[in-house]
């Protein structure tokens, strides 16, 4: 379990750090700030998660999340004319990211010995919030707050998660469900234009902003 833990948190932080560089990149930063925003991106959400359950942030024990992010970075540089010609590279990424973080997030804390309710929270925050960071850096309204099916996808992967363990399903068997559920999930609903419903004013609200 440990050994999986540590293989999903790398590649979830790679997908996400090429997300965040690729969004850097559009907003044209420097390299410093394309890293910032990758590395804020790539641990942001764990980080959140590891400081809620009481434990020492997962980059902290080691560097290779950090070289990990920087790995990103060179990527995008020495991609670059491939990175600008899919320009739907960043959301490829930003999918792979937060599948692959809601399972870390999810199994992280089943390990601290939390209840299945808080870990699939955790894989939420753990998927979700580190998009937020990046989309506050880059100056655009955090994706979890628009239309597009962002931490929902998250929940249905936790969902998926708690159904593999019922149905008695090994660790790689439900870690592999839940980042299919996510992956679908957010593709299907970008594809087939499903959203939330919005927020509407009220007529009160209305008539308020008229005085």
């Amino acid at each position: 379990m440990n050994t999986l833990q540590l293989v999903i948190e790398i590649l979830g932080t790679f997908a996400f750090a090429i997300s965040g560089i690729r969004w850097a990149a559009y907003k044209r930063f420097d390299w410093f700030g394309g890293y910032v925003v990758g590395l804020a991106t790539a641990i942001g959400g764990g980080t959140i998660r590891d400081v809620m359950l009481g434990i020492i942030p997962f980059w902290m024990t080691s560097p290779l999340y950090l070289i990990c992010t920087a790995a990103a970075l060179a990527s995008v540089i020495a991609f670059k004319k491939v990175v600008v010609r899919f320009a739907n590279t960043w959301f490829l990424f930003d999918t792979l990211g937060l599948a692959l973080f809601t399972v870390a997030g999810l199994q992280k804390t089943l390990i601290a010995g939390h209840p299945l309710w808080v870990a699939i929270i955790m894989g939420c925050i753990t998927g979700a919030a580190g998009g937020v960071i990046r989309d506050v850096l880059i100056n655009e309204v955090p994706l979890i707050f628009r239309k597009e099916i962002y931490a929902t996808a998250c929940i249905m992967g936790g969902v998926a998660y708690h159904i593999a363990a019922m149905l008695g399903a090994g660790p790689g068997i439900m870690a592999a469900t839940c980042f299919t559920v996510v992956v679908v999930a957010r593709l299907t609903a970008v594809k087939m234009h499903i959203s939330l419903p919005h927020l509407k004013e009220t007529e009160n609200d209305n008539q308020h902003d008229n005085v």
